[in-house]
């Protein structure tokens, strides 16, 4: 979709009847190392169960995310915010435009690990656009994750800074306008829970009212069933209650 041909789908409703509008739920992972655009047997199983409970879901590759040739991957080196954010509104415009059915004035966008960051990101910085966000296992200050793979986007903190203050979102926490809902594994070996915990803090002491939810003995791709059921289930819940009329 669009003037840069992003891989995009989008997934209504089973019952759903043209003309009848739909509040969006936008579903990336959006950075490098993983698309989540591509044919694969059950690869959006949990985003259509959100669809059918009333949502249009759209998932979009952009910036910085494989299989397009070493430009798509290399346009967010020196900034994992901008491009990346950029590609998906861009990205959810064009398909808009051709599906009329989906109402722009109420859209959410959910995301795990580098998608919540996305997730975080979007509402911190274009409310304009996201109305309401999940962002479950967030990297919220590049400067705390692994530096084999931040420090191959971004230079180290000491060469670079600039970079990491442009990506982190701790100094953007007093910008929350839109509902927010934090999650994040206590277990999780890989994001480690310090991230979410420095936004929550950074947001209480901006006065920002967000909701968090810790998930005790989890890690970082939550592989409990149940919670994963669960969680799916919350998040239904936190987007009709903020995107439904």
């Amino acid at each position: 979709v669009g003037e840069r041909g992003l891989p995009a789908v989008l997934l209504l409703p089973r019952d759903h009847r043209p003309s009848t509008s739909l509040p969006v739920v936008m579903s990336p992972y959006g950075g490098p190392h993983h698309a989540r655009v591509r044919h694969g047997a059950g690869g959006f199983t949990g985003d259509q169960w959100l669809a059918d409970q009333g949502f249009a879901v759209v998932v979009i590759d952009g910036a910085g995310t494989p299989g397009r040739g070493p430009a798509v991957e290399f346009a967010v080196a020196g900034d994992l915010a901008t491009r990346v954010l950029d590609d998906q509104v861009a990205g959810l415009r064009a398909i808009a435009a051709s599906h009329p059915d989906l109402d722009l004035g109420r859209v959410g966008i959910t995301g795990w690990s580098f998608g919540g960051y996305l997730a975080a990101l979007a509402v911190l910085d274009r409310p304009d656009v996201f109305h309401a966000a999940v962002a479950g296992a967030p990297v919220t200050d590049w400067a705390l994750y692994d530096t084999a793979y931040t420090e191959r986007y971004l230079g180290t903190p000491a060469s670079s800074p600039e970079a990491y203050a442009r990506t982190s979102l701790l100094p953007r926490a007093s910008h929350l306008t839109r509902p927010l809902m934090l999650i994040h594994g206590l277990s999780d070996d890989n994001v480690l829970a310090a991230h979410t915990l420095q936004l929550s803090g950074a947001l209480l002491a901006a006065g920002r009212p967000h909701e968090f939810l810790p998930l005790a003995g989890v890690t970082h791709m939550t592989p409990q069933v149940d919670v994963a059921e669960n969680l799916l289930r919350l998040e239904a819940q936190f987007f009709a209650r903020h995107l439904r009329p």
